[in-house]
């Protein structure tokens, strides 16, 4: 029995021992690098999930207000359903008379661009009606193919009785029979005049009454 377990004990100390150097030795690997298992954690791919943000067609996307407002605008015209809004402006006293009518036949399918561009040349060249009644100017204040608004400036005077042609920039101007209030600019150039009526009107022509100012006015207007 003691020659069995003196055996027992030669093979069970060297199997200890040697097992007890492989655990020893295995922890200190993993205490000298310990960066091995860090690099190989870094190297595990990771799976990350995303929202996406749900696909519109092309063709369903709305425009911005802005630009479908413009595209719309660009293709207004003036029809006999559009409301045609005439705002009168006395600049003297400040005032302002506004009136709703139909749009005039001659504006009736313009766009917006030919319809100012109508009516800048209708101030530059004003008929006599307007200049009479102290025309001033006009401005196209809002359009579109629902309502609009033109508004026209006049310099509003009192009634005279009589009048005085004078010459002001080479051009005929009417004043009152004070001199000094400017009745009407015309449009009237002073050297298209007979030469005798020039040094007439250079010196202030007198005019009795309306009927011969209006006379004179509609014989030398352009």
């Amino acid at each position: 029995m003691r020659f069995v377990k003196g055996i027992s004990l030669f093979f069970f100390y060297p199997a200890l021992t040697f097992v007890l150097g492989i655990y020893a030795g295995v922890a200190g690997y993993h205490f000298f690098y310990p960066g091995e298992d860090i690099e190989l954690q870094e190297q595990t791919p990771h799976v990350i999930t995303r929202e996406e943000p749900e696909y519109v067609p092309e063709t369903l996307q709305m425009p911005q207000p802005e630009s479908a407002l413009e595209t719309i605008k660009k293709g207004e015209v003036l029809t006999s359903e559009t409301e045609y809004v005439l705002r009168e402006v006395d600049v003297r006293k400040g005032t302002c008379v506004e009136t709703v009518w139909d749009v005039p036949a001659r504006y009736l399918g313009m766009n917006r661009e030919t319809f100012v561009d109508t009516l800048e040349d209708y101030a530059a060249s004003p008929p006599l009606q307007e200049l009479e009644r102290g025309f001033v100017g006009l401005e196209v204040v809002s359009f579109s193919g629902e309502r609009v608004v033109v508004e026209m400036r006049y310099a509003y005077v009192e009634p005279s009785d009589s009048f005085y042609l004078c010459v002001e920039n080479n051009y005929v101007t009417v004043y009152l029979e004070d001199k000094e209030t400017v009745y009407l600019n015309t449009d009237i150039l002073l050297e298209a005049l007979p030469e005798e009526l020039q040094h007439q009107i250079m010196g202030y022509l007198f005019i009795e009454e309306e009927q011969e100012l209006y006379n004179f006015l509609e014989s030398y207007s352009s």
